[in-house]
């Protein structure tokens, strides 16, 4: 088998058109993804169509802050699909990640149980101060919420755990907002709003792998 090349992006992989991160529990996939073995190694396949970061690289993504020690608070991390991802990547941090749902909840705590860095929160992403003392330090936010209120959900939270300088990814769904607007114009919206509180450093549309996403990519001033 040939083997995966490394990216610009620290800890993450492409065997041919494939993203890959290395496994940081060999033998286990989270959600039914190829494991591939290459000289010793193992690698999971990440899946863009599952994973809203994931197709950010691969619609040329070119800010990717995540660190093999970093500490991160991912909001919206449902059962730990992308998540779990960024633990492989950051496998000397802590991924804390936040869900409000009880049902995905049990199945991202299987994960975590697995993934030793990844610390389950079940809390309400809009509440930071009902879990502020379950979380330590952090250098990124990643955010995944299909909520309305998406970008005053990542302020809040910016506000309670990040420094100056400090990024914050956000993963905007146009139709959690308005069924109805257009979808540029939402996600010109959200830029002004965000753009009170950060610097707006890039932005990746998802299609066509998730339709009307954006991803915003941002530096808090």
């Amino acid at each position: 088998m040939t083997t995966p090349q490394k990216t610009r992006f620290e800890g993450v992989y492409k065997l041919g058109k494939q993203l890959l991160t290395k496994n940081s529990t060999p033998g286990f996939s989270v959600y039914g993804e190829e494991l591939i073995n290459a000289d010793g190694v193992e690698y999971r396949a990440w899946n863009p169509n599952r994973s809203k970061l994931a197709a950010a690289i691969l619609k040329d993504l070119k800010n990717f802050p995540f660190k093999k020690a970093s500490h991160i608070l991912y909001l919206g991390a449902s059962t730990g699909t992308t998540a779990s991802h960024v633990a492989d990547i950051a496998d000397a941090g802590t991924v804390y990640c936040v869900e409000f749902s009880e049902n995905s909840m049990r199945k991202l705590m299987k994960v975590c149980g697995k993934k030793g860095n990844m610390a389950p929160i079940l809390g309400d992403a809009r509440s930071p101060e009902d879990y502020s003392m379950l979380v330590g330090d952090i250098d990124i936010i990643y955010q995944d919420v299909a909520q309305p209120d998406q970008g005053d959900i990542l302020i809040r939270n910016a506000g309670e755990f990040l420094k100056p300088g400090d990024w914050a990814l956000i993963a905007v769904k146009a139709r959690s907002i308005d069924v109805v607007a257009e979808p540029k114009d939402i996600f010109e919206n959200e830029r002004k709003k965000l753009e009170g509180v950060f610097e707006i450093v890039e932005s990746v549309d998802l299609r066509p792998y998730h339709k009307d996403h954006i991803l915003f990519v941002c530096r808090l001033v």
